[in-house]
């Protein structure tokens, strides 16, 4: 009888502390946009190694997270979403940029803020863009380039 209290108690705190971890993973990953952000879109021409879930970041700082991404079968052009939190208010004419956490790094967005006194709203779109960089194509063009005068 006592070792199988022991063995239901240990159980018990086991689900209670993988409940616990879940709820942590799903209300830091800002997966989605919920009550506290707005979603807005920008078109890039390439977006490698930008994962779902990358940063976005204002001044260096996380201000929201890629939520989606899709290509669209006109232009042939990326399509990516992202959630930002609702207290952070962006100009119309802000530049979106990916760029990279270094070589061996991941991806990120970071927003330049413009001018315009105009707000963009949820579901606005940001139209200035820069797409990511091929590094592994810039270091084989260094290399392979380099001896030729």
């Amino acid at each position: 009888m006592k070792s199988s209290l022991v063995e239901t108690l240990v159980g018990a705190s086991v689900i209670l502390i993988a409940g616990l971890f879940l709820y942590y993973m799903y209300s830091s990953t800002g997966q989605s946009a919920g009550s506290g952000y707005y979603s807005i879109t920008a078109e890039f021409d390439r977006v490698d190694g930008l994962p779902v879930g990358a940063d976005v970041r204002l001044a260096g700082i996380k201000v929201g997270s890629v939520i989606g991404q899709k290509l669209d079968q006109e232009n042939y052009r990326a399509i990516v979403s992202f959630a930002i939190a609702k207290g952070i208010k962006l100009p119309k004419d802000t530049n979106a940029k990916i760029a990279s956490k270094g070589l061996l790094g991941g991806s990120y967005i970071t927003l330049d803020p413009g001018g315009d006194e105009e707000l963009l709203a949820e579901g606005g779109h940001i139209v200035y863009t820069q797409s990511s960089i091929d590094l592994m194509s810039l270091i084989g063009k260094a290399i392979f380039n380099s001896d030729k005068k």
